[in-house]
């Protein structure tokens, strides 16, 4: 069985209930939240030490971490469905227009509309720029691994969600860096050129090589292997995000305990990029004739991020005390109860969808 038919029979199954750790990832997320600004308060040279161990302004022990996050992901990406884009080119047109030329450049408008303008006086002066970078951050890197889970959940089609995928991630490896570069510049925000091409390398470009040819690996041990092995590494990207996560916040609890509005004023251009972004690509697709199981997985790759890739960034960029890499974690916190009411909106209105 071929990769690509291997991975349409799998997500061509019954509907599964979306995993535990996936489910309930908000909560996981709140405990770190709290996990992390106690363990700071009360073990702050443990944090401090942590915090020192850095190589050319890599953070050891977070840079291992981010590898762990998502190399599992990146195992699931199979490029060789890239030939699979001609059967939908209508969708996969969607997504690209929605992914690369809508979804960054609204949420650099929002970001200066609402961080920098309407919530500014509400926010700490010095983080403005910051926070902005986050969210620019976030919105610059398209989903990837959680995709696969909202489009199951909708009925998606199973090829056309991997090779949208997978042409995003190649687009990823050579867009990401200019498209964020870019952003920051209009928003007058300093780019460090070379702590950015560092970070495309570390988190994208040698995450992809490792997943690709461990992917490799166990295909040629046969499909069965290849299904327990992911399994068994699939949790692993959940745990390593969460205890990423502790370490960031055990960094940033000083700040929250003084400010905690941060977080729900930060959430607020998230939420509106997550339901812009799923409605638009949604309406095109239903406006170019394309069926509804192509344009759920493309609304739902719209709205969701690669947040794993976010945060590390925005930690490599920035370092754990800054406002980027609290933004990144703030759509952590609130992109799984947010797709799901997506996915429940999609599933409710095929029939509006399928009367056109």
């Amino acid at each position: 069985m071929t990769s690509p038919e291997l991975a349409a029979s799998r997500m061509a199954a019954p509907k599964p209930a979306i995993g535990f750790f996936e489910r309930y990832l908000s909560v996981w997320v709140g405990l770190c939240i709290v996990a992390g600004i106690l363990l700071g308060q009360v073990l702050p040279r443990v944090f401090r030490a942590i915090g020192q161990m850095e190589y050319a302004q890599v953070n050891l022990p977070v840079g291992l971490l981010i590898w762990v996050m998502i190399v599992p992901m990146l195992v699931k990406v199979d490029f060789g469905a890239l030939h699979e884009v001609r059967r939908h080119i209508r969708g996969i047109g969607v997504t690209l227009f929605v992914n690369w030329f809508v979804k960054p450049f609204s949420m650099a408008l929002l970001a200066w509309l609402l961080v920098q303008h309407l919530f500014a006086p509400m926010l700490p002066a010095a983080q403005l720029d910051s926070y902005v970078a986050g969210l620019i951050l976030l919105a610059a890197a398209p989903c990837t691994a959680m995709v696969f889970v909202w489009s199951r959940l909708t009925g998606g089609d199973p090829l056309f969600t991997l090779s949208q995928v997978a042409l995003n991630d190649s687009i990823m490896v050579i867009a990401f860096a200019p498209l964020v570069g870019l952003l920051l510049g209009i928003s007058a925000i300093a780019v460090p050129w070379a702590t950015l091409l560092t970070s495309v390398v570390l988190y994208i470009v040698i995450p992809v090589i490792l997943a690709q040819v461990l992917r490799k690996v166990l295909l040629m041990k046969g499909p069965l292997v290849f299904e327990t092995a992911m399994a068994k590494i699939g949790p692993w990207s959940i745990m390593a995000l969460l205890a990423t996560l502790v370490l960031l916040f055990a960094f940033q609890g000083e700040a929250i305990l003084k400010q905690p509005l941060v977080i729900v004023l930060l959430a607020v251009p998230i939420l509106i990029q997550v339901f812009f972004n799923s409605a638009l690509a949604y309406w095109l697709n239903r406006a170019v004739g394309e069926k509804h199981s192509i344009a759920c997985p493309s609304a739902l790759i719209g709205a969701s991020n690669f947040f794993e890739l976010a945060v590390a960034t925005a930690i490599g960029l920035f370092g754990f005390n800054s406002g980027a890499a609290l933004a990144t974690v703030v759509g952590v916190l609130i992109e799984v109860p947010a797709m799901l009411l997506v996915v429940r909106i999609v599933n409710r209105s095929k029939g509006w969808y399928e009367c056109a």
